[in-house]
């Protein structure tokens, strides 16, 4: 009887937490790891990159290697970089856990060349930047104390049935 009311309580919580894990992350500022494709390979990006989610939207700061790169171009919009101090600096909309195909102009040679990248954010490693705790996160926490006190109230009950019924 308890094995039963124990999976009774593991099949609620799994029910529970992947519909909570599905959500798109919530308005704030966040960590994500980034890969670049494609290129000669000499460039690279930064990662874990930056990332802000406001109202759904995503947008990600982009910092490449190199302070040669003066456009990108994400799904036919054309980017121009906020900075060039440390690397070039984009910020542009991101896609999590999708392979984006990017374009990136570079002045580095001895005429502009335009470059074909894939950037992959992977939304798996997702770190929020705050200190303050995700309306998301206090929703699963909530559920798993609530199932947790409903399991020891039920485990409580029947085991103190059962010493009654063996007295």
């Amino acid at each position: 009887m308890k094995f039963r009311l124990f999976l009774l309580l593991c099949l609620c919580m799994l029910i529970t937490f992947p519909g909570i894990a599905a959500e798109p992350p919530v308005d704030g500022n966040y960590s994500v790891d980034v890969t670049l494709t494609g290129g000669t390979g000499r460039a690279s990006i930064q990662s874990p990159a930056e990332i802000s989610v406001k109202d759904g939207e995503i947008t990600a700061t982009v910092v490449w290697s190199s302070s040669n790169y003066d456009r990108m171009t994400v799904d036919g919009i054309d980017y121009y970089p906020t900075s060039i101090e440390s690397g070039s600096v984009f910020t542009i909309p991101v896609r999590l856990d999708e392979e984006m195909p990017v374009r990136a102009e570079t002045l580095a040679m001895s005429q502009p060349h335009e470059i074909e990248y894939i950037l992959y954010f992977d939304g798996s490693g997702l770190t929020h930047n705050a200190n303050e705790i995700s309306g998301t996160l206090t929703v699963a926490v909530i559920a798993a104390l609530i199932g947790i006190v409903i399991g020891i109230r039920i485990l409580t009950a029947v085991i103190h049935k059962r010493r009654k019924q063996s007295s």
